[in-house]
């Protein structure tokens, strides 16, 4: 088998060749792929340098599985090229995640909905992986009737960019600014561009992502996405209506079986989830499991992951292995 990660000298497409690593696809060649100006550089993947390579060469290799990470226009370019020569793309991009016929997925979630004639697939919005991972189980026990999340957002979840600005920051040294404002010591209330009526994209995303990956559009979702000084990990506040009636201990319990979900939940001993402990993890952490008392069946939840792993590179790798698994890739 062959597989490629475009992208791979970027933050998350590193991130993406990282977790590839540590992953068991079985045999496989892998080809690193960038931008001109990349081509011929190593990658280093198991021990071993890869030089770049180009996007029409990766084309040619016929690989069966491309991760992509390349930005929307890149995607919306090359995504069709390569499923046209036989490759299945897993695109972590904006730029199919509306397309009502590509699937997005989460694994855990509704990677049964894939099928072998699926040749580009949508990874989704790193704050929405996080949340939907917790929703789903519960919206599955007590139906979801609403939400409301305020997100806490890394700046890694702007790439590379949002990054040096913060690192420039906190080294006294003048640097143009990403973000509209300075990002140290302070938060930006907005985390992608602003849309329509005053919502930014990051906020449309959690809506629309939220209610395609769990399958039900009558879930009611509104957000306030914030960017923070924060290197690494998204956190979110969840205010959730429920349609049906629910024991506190009851969710910790269904949350606490559930695969890649971690209950962090003590407020006696301060035990709660923090960006700074989750940075590295594949897990999605969550605590302050409270009650909500002003609503019927209101519910309060405090969620935790890495935006880099879970939220874009292990979910995008987590979706090839399924398709391993499940021989949708020849």
């Amino acid at each position: 088998m062959k597989i490629c990660v475009v992208g791979a000298t970027g933050l998350v497409g590193s991130e993406m060749v990282r977790v590839l690593e540590e992953h068991d696809l079985g045999p496989h060649e892998f080809f690193p792929v960038a931008s001109q100006r990349s081509i011929g550089l190593p990658v280093m993947y198991r021990g071993k340098g890869h030089p770049v390579i180009g996007m029409q060469e990766a084309v040619d290799k016929k690989t069966q599985i491309a991760i992509f990470s390349a930005g929307a226009k890149t995607s919306r370019e090359w995504a069709p090229v390569f499923a046209a020569a036989g490759t299945t793309v897993i695109d972590n991009s904006s730029a199919w995640r509306k397309e009502k016929d590509i699937p997005l997925i989460v694994p855990e979630i509704n990677a049964g909905i894939l099928k072998p004639t699926d040749r580009i697939i949508a990874n989704p919005n790193c704050s929405t992986i996080q949340m939907v991972l917790v929703l789903a189980p519960l919206h599955r026990k007590y139906r979801i009737r609403r939400v409301v999340v305020s997100t806490y957002q890394s700046v890694t979840g702007s790439g590379a960019k949002g990054y040096i600005q913060l690192e420039n920051e906190r080294k006294g040294i003048e640097t143009p600014l990403f973000f509209p404002h300075h990002i140290d010591l302070n938060v930006i209330p907005e985390a992608g561009d602003f849309a329509g009526e005053d919502y930014t994209t990051e906020e449309i995303k959690l809506d629309f992502e939220t209610r395609k990956i769990i399958g039900d559009d009558s879930i009611r979702v509104t957000a306030t996405a914030v960017r923070v000084p924060v290197y690494g990990g998204h956190s979110e506040a969840v205010n959730i209506e429920f349609e049906q009636p629910f024991e506190v201990a009851e969710v910790r319990e269904l949350l606490s079986k559930e695969k890649g979900i971690i209950v962090q939940d003590d407020p006696s001993r301060s035990v709660y989830p923090m960006p700074r402990n989750a940075r590295g993890s594949d897990e999605v952490f969550v605590g302050r499991i409270r009650r909500d008392h002003t609503i019927a069946n209101g519910l309060n939840l405090w969620i935790v992951s890495d935006n880099l792993r879970k939220g874009a590179a292990t979910n995008a790798v987590q979706i090839a292995e399924y398709l391993v698994e499940k021989g949708l890739v020849v």
